[in-house]
């Protein structure tokens, strides 16, 4: 690692840095609310890992074990190999559970972003970033159906030739029980 990548290694991302990571997560929301969802796919890596562990309730003392770790239940665990199938699986007219299509908001906010520290994310430069940001989507279907998701979404984004891109997503949700009927929304 040169001196200046060290140099970055775990520090905030500047102001003109963060401003971009910013319009890049309200694009994806924008993507995501219009249902353009082959086009969201664009702003996804190839090598992504997309993960929202389920939780539990836990004693105080008990925290480190409310969130499921890799390998045990989770809502996702996708790829975008799998994610792309999902999203095709939407346009063939065999998602029952969208169909009639969701309508969702989603809000991103407390937006966070530091370089990535190489030593503590294997596979990743300091030219990555680490960003946190909290996330309230909104989702109604038929007359009925409403539902809020709420949540902090860890990421790892990667700029290639095109921009930005989502490497790895971990999505959090605060709620333990899902009161939805399904979960076909994106985070």
């Amino acid at each position: 690692m040169t001196t200046t990548a060290q140099a970055l290694a775990g520090t905030r991302a500047d102001r003109e840095l963060h401003f971009e990571v910013e319009q890049f997560y309200y694009l994806e929301a924008e993507m995501l609310d219009d249902g353009r969802f082959t086009d969201w796919l664009d702003l996804l890596a190839d090598d992504l890992e997309y993960w929202a562990p389920t939780r539990t309730n836990r004693l105080r003392r008990q925290q480190a074990l409310s969130i499921a770790a890799r390998g045990e239940a989770a809502y996702y665990d996708e790829t975008k190999e799998s994610l792309t199938w999902r999203i095709r699986r939407f346009d063939s007219g065999m998602a029952w559970a969208e169909d009639p299509p969701s309508r969702t908001r989603h809000l991103v906010t407390n937006v966070v972003a530091h370089h990535v520290d190489p030593d503590e994310n294997t596979g990743f430069t300091s030219d990555d970033l680490l960003v946190r940001s909290a996330f309230l989507v909104y989702r109604n279907r038929l007359e009925r159906e409403q539902n809020v998701f709420a949540g902090q979404r860890t990421d790892i984004l990667r700029r290639d030739a095109g921009g930005l891109r989502v490497a790895r997503r971990t999505i959090l949700l605060d709620q333990n029980i899902l009161q939805a009927k399904n979960i076909s929304t994106f985070f």
